[in-house]
């Protein structure tokens, strides 16, 4: 049962991508860090001065309640917050209110227990910490810092006023406000650059879809140039063709057959050419697609190698290959979440095998497969190659096209 839960979570850990794993891991790291401070900062403390007399021992299960509560108050208010730093939710207003006043509880609380049965300066320091620290966490996200700052600096006096009401040393209370005060700057650090951080990780995420969007886009620009190329010449002459038959034919000449004609063979010609721009039979230079997976891999962030001879092959072959690099070029930055590609081209005698590896794919790929891979294995088959493409362990996936040298 045990191990089936444990794979379970790696499966689901593997299909998350980089931007997903690292903003599970810092909420995960947040909250534990709350419940952390709980545990050693406020539970001890308070265990360690209860006393089994009535008012001492209710009032040590209602501070250690409280404050559990206020970390669980802070967890849920945190993750919110964490929502709407990033532009996905609103202001959580009554989840903040909710938490505030937790602490302004546990607060109190804290200064009866202290007047109930006393409680070691370096002791009460810390449990007040902690208490005001799971709301200063998620308040820094939700206003601005300078505000912020302000805000907890000012937050000080109200502490230093409550216990130096219940008679705590002027030194002890002095140094609760100035404690307090540096929590604005230690909530600051912990939880608005983690979200920060965050923040420039999916802004990274969202400019690496953008690029494959912009290579898929490039890629149907120059498919419809290559075929504005072809038709657009042939197209125009078969529409002055077409209206000079016509005046010949009007005028009774023989010679509007013949123009016929030649409009039938060129709309002959212009299906040919098509057919070779479709299935890709056009010159292809398969350095020039290498160079250019290299560059657009780079701007995504991704290393790309190549190994493999300079020269070697037909130029069919070449013409081939090069879309096959062009269309794993496109999968790579549309699926998954590689960070390395390794393109490999080895010469047989007969045949020249072209390999093309990546990382970071994930151990149940989500959707259906396109038809980029169809198409490309039509293109290979009609020259006597082959194309195998699917995963190959590690969360790695490899695209094989043979064709004849």
């Amino acid at each position: 049962m045990l191990g089936r839960i444990h794979m379970g979570l790696r499966r689901r850990w593997r299909d998350l991508s980089r931007a997903e794993k690292v903003e599970t891991q810092s909420r995960l790291v947040w909250d534990c860090s709350i419940w952390f401070l709980f545990l050693s900062w406020d539970v001890p403390f308070v265990l360690l001065g209860l006393r089994h007399e009535p008012l001492p021992f209710a009032l040590g299960v209602a501070t250690m309640a409280a404050g559990a509560a206020g970390a669980f108050q802070g967890i849920r208010v945190h993750r919110r917050a964490v929502d709407l730093y990033l532009g996905r939710g609103e202001m959580p207003r009554r989840g903040l209110a909710l938490s505030a006043a937790l602490c302004a509880l546990s607060l109190v609380l804290i200064a009866a227990l202290r007047v109930a049965h006393g409680m070691s300066e370096g002791a009460l320091l810390l449990v007040v910490l902690y208490l005001v620290l799971p709301f200063a966490m998620a308040y820094c996200l939700v206003v601005p810092r300078g505000t912020f700052l302000l805000r907890f600096a000012l937050l000080g006096i109200p502490v230093a006023a409550l216990f130096a009401a219940v008679g705590v040393p002027l030194g002890l209370v002095v140094t609760l406000a100035v404690a307090v005060a540096l929590c604005g700057p230690w909530a600051l650090t912990v939880s608005r650059c983690g979200a920060w951080t965050l923040s420039v990780m999916w802004e990274s995420d969202r400019a690496r879809e953008t690029e494959a969007r912009l290579a898929v886009a490039e890629e149907r620009l120059r498919f419809g140039r290559d075929l504005h190329d072809v038709l657009g010449r042939n197209l125009a002459v078969i529409a002055l063709k077409a209206e000079l038959a016509v005046q010949l034919a009007q005028r009774g000449r023989p010679e509007a057959g013949a123009q016929m004609v030649e409009v039938q063979r060129i709309a002959q010609e212009s299906q040919r050419e098509v057919r070779e721009v479709v299935r890709g039979y056009r010159e292809a230079d398969l350095g020039v697609e290498i160079e250019g997976a290299r560059g657009v891999l780079a701007a995504a962030g991704i290393g790309c190698r190549y190994s493999g001879p300079a020269d070697g092959l037909a130029v069919e072959a070449q013409s081939a290959l090069g879309w096959v690099v062009r269309e794993a070029t496109t999968n790579v930055l549309r699926h998954g979440d590689a960070r390395s590609v390794a393109i490999t081209l080895a010469l047989g005698e007969h045949t020249a095998t072209l390999v093309v590896e990546n990382d970071g794919v994930p151990e149940r790929p989500a959707g259906t497969p396109g038809s980029g891979l169809a198409g490309l294995r039509e293109r290979l088959a009609a020259l006597g190659g082959t194309l195998e493409a699917g995963p190959a362990g590690q969360g790695m996936f490899r695209l094989t096209a043979e064709v004849p040298r």
